[in-house]
């Protein structure tokens, strides 16, 4: 027994420590891992032995092929039992008397001529093997059946998404001359009077329009009626979109908006059938607000285009004036409509009944740019030195977005020059720029820069020494746009009337380059830099002859406001006027740009001297302010500014 567990302690697996304490008996004592191990063993080597002769049966070793001269052998052997021709793939499957029955044919590729295979033919007919034809399936028949499927699938798959394609266009047709304007419950445009300025006498007009819809009896306990709408005119800018966004939010009753080239479409029809769904989804939402922007698109004078008008938009326009006020009334719908071309627009449309208020936005005045610049500057960083007064009285004529467009411009410009605040400087450029264009590359020392100093000095001087010319703002060389160096001259105030000495004064300054050029450089130097002031100046001489009466001629106004053809009106240009009539009107023009040409060239010869010292500054510095332009010309002339030379006719 000891000698027994001495060995059964050598077959124990070590675990790397030779050393190891011998374990305690209830652990060393279970051996049934050894023995499931032994067991598994024996299974594996009688598996082996077992199943290895019937696998080789079934899968036995890889056989040689079988060559069309070696079948024809079997055959004369008589070792074949049966061949199967494939006519198909040209091949003979062939049973051999000595394979077993699950076994697979051996195939033999035949020749493609029957005649070449008549010696195969001969030995089995001379042997009694069996011989049958089993021909596959042809695959060029599968695919032409598949082919053929896929087609059909694919032309079925196009037929149906046609009609539904159709359908959808049916639905779309059926849409078609419904209303495409945008509709809110209650307008939150985000715009408020207050936030509207500029334009009082305007706000005051649309304010009454939102009380009417707030509190309608206070004016009906007086017998007032609603006004059925409210025509906003004014230039391109001025705020008649922001005044309808601002009624929209102030009113809080459903609101449409719509342009006028969205009524018409190329078919005829389609654009009174939206007149009509527009208006039948407002009396269904009364009392409410229908805003038409751009009406002059929809509303122009019928039968005033050239060989007819267009039916399309004159059934639109009909329709819109029967729906304003037809047969059957509009009780609660306002209409507001905004253009700024109201001289088109259609009479019917503009009598009271349908527009029964027609009012004007136009550019604000001093105050009312002013209060402009202070709606738009609350949410920019302004320096303390930034005076929105100045900024104000420098921009005559500007629009509400055009003052919003300045200061936008003002601080991008401080952002890309890296500031934290706009300062005057940049508010300045942004006058430039949005006045002139883009700033472009300063002139090197040369000819061409001090010649371009005297023409825009010469303007300058001019301006200053001739009496009710505006006051000059700045002169410098730096170029904006087609000019290559610019005057400003800034107006004391919003000049409503321009009187005649105005006018000869203007004519005087605008000449007043094209004159320096001359006396300072002879007329071989004189260069096309006055085209522009030249058009100006024949501008305002043939107005002052034709238009104002500021003539020998006497108070006549010969010629029309309006010259541009539009709608066929004005084709054939007439003249209002004989040809002796004309030569004289030519003769006034001419006698009057010369005689302030003169006035020019004997300014620009009697202050020589103060000329020559402002090009030099000019060159130097490449802009001069105002101030320091008229500084150094007082000093020279010794007379009051602005009281030297008056020019008369």
């Amino acid at each position: 027994m000891k000698d027994f567990r001495k060995q059964a302690s050598l077959n124990q697996p070590r675990t790397g420590q030779s050393e190891q304490a011998p374990l305690p008996s209830r652990q060393a004592t279970p051996k049934k891992p050894a023995v499931t191990g032994a067991i598994a063993a024996v299974w594996l080597m009688l598996q082996t032995v077992l199943v290895s002769p019937a696998v080789m049966a079934q899968n036995p070793p890889p056989r040689e092929p079988l060559t069309y001269s070696g079948l024809i052998e079997k055959i004369e052997s008589g070792q074949v039992s049966r061949i199967e021709v494939d006519p198909v793939r040209n091949v003979a499957e062939v049973y051999l008397k000595t394979q077993s029955r699950t076994a697979s044919p051996q195939t033999v590729t035949l020749f493609t001529n029957a005649a070449d295979n008549e010696l195969l033919f001969e030995a089995v007919r001379a042997n009694g093997v069996d011989l049958d034809v089993q021909p596959s399936t042809d695959g060029s028949t599968v695919t032409w059946l598949l082919t053929h499927a896929l087609l059909a699938f694919l032309l079925i798959t196009g037929l149906l998404m046609i009609l539904r394609r159709s359908s959808n266009a049916s639905g779309q047709a059926m849409n078609f001359g419904k209303s495409r304007a945008r509709f809110q419950m209650e307008a939150k445009t985000g715009v408020l009077f207050d936030d509207v300025a500029g334009i009082e006498e305007a706000k005051e007009e649309l304010q009454e329009v939102v009380t009417f819809l707030k509190k309608p009896e206070k004016f009906t306990a007086v017998g007032a009626k609603i006004p059925k709408g409210v025509l906003l005119v004014g230039p391109p800018g001025t705020g008649k979109t922001l005044l309808a966004k601002a009624i929209a939010g102030e009113a809080g009753v459903p609101f449409f908006s719509i342009s006028g080239s969205e009524f018409v479409e190329m078919f005829v029809g389609v654009g009174a059938s939206r007149v009509r769904d527009l208006f039948k989804k407002a009396k269904e939402n009364a009392p409410c607000i229908i805003f038409i922007d751009e009406i002059d698109a929809v509303g122009r004078q019928r039968g005033a285009g050239i060989g007819g008008g267009n039916d399309e938009r004159e059934q639109t326009l009909n329709q819109l004036l029967t729906e304003m006020d037809g047969f059957e009334g509009n009780t609660g719908i306002i209409i507001i409509a905004a253009t700024n071309r109201p001289d088109v627009l259609d009479s019917a449309l503009l009598r009271p009944g349908r527009f029964d208020r027609q009012v004007t936005v136009d550019v604000p005045d001093i105050k009312g740019r002013l209060e402009v610049l202070q709606v738009h500057a609350r949410n920019k960083k302004l320096s303390p030195q930034v005076s929105l007064e100045a900024i104000a009285r420098r921009t005559p004529g500007f629009s509400g977005a055009d003052l919003a467009n300045l200061l936008n411009e003002a601080a991008i410009l401080t952002a890309r020059r890296r500031k934290d605040e706009i300062t005057m400087l940049e508010i300045d450029d942004a006058v430039d720029r949005v006045v002139a264009g883009m700033e472009g590359t300063p002139l090197v020392d040369s000819k061409s820069k001090r010649l371009i100093a005297y023409h825009e000095v010469g303007h300058a001087i001019v301006g200053t020494l001739v009496k009710a010319h505006d006051p000059v703002q700045k002169v410098t060389l730096i170029p904006r746009g087609q000019a290559q160096g610019l005057t400003w001259f800034t107006p004391n105030e919003d000049q409503g009337l321009i009187s005649r000495s105005q006018l000869l004064a203007r004519i005087t300054g605008a000449l007043g380059g094209r004159a320096a050029e001359q006396v300072i450089f002879g007329d071989a130097e004189v260069t096309t830099g006055a085209g522009n002031d030249l058009q100006q100046v024949t501008m305002m001489a043939r107005q002052m002859v034709t238009r104002f009466g500021m003539s020998d001629l006497g108070p006549l106004s010969l010629e029309s406001q309006q010259g541009e053809v539009f709608l066929g009106r004005d084709w054939m240009s007439r003249s209002d006027y004989s040809e002796e009539i004309a030569a004289r009107i030519d003769a006034q023009v001419r006698s009057i740009v010369e005689h302030c040409y003169d006035e020019a060239c004997r300014i620009i010869r009697e202050n020589r001297v103060v000329i020559d010292r402002l090009v030099d500054l000019l060159i130097e510095k490449e802009t001069i302010d105002g101030d320091e332009f008229r500084r150094i010309v007082s000093e020279y002339t010794n007379v009051p500014e602005k009281e030297q030379f008056v020019p008369q006719i």
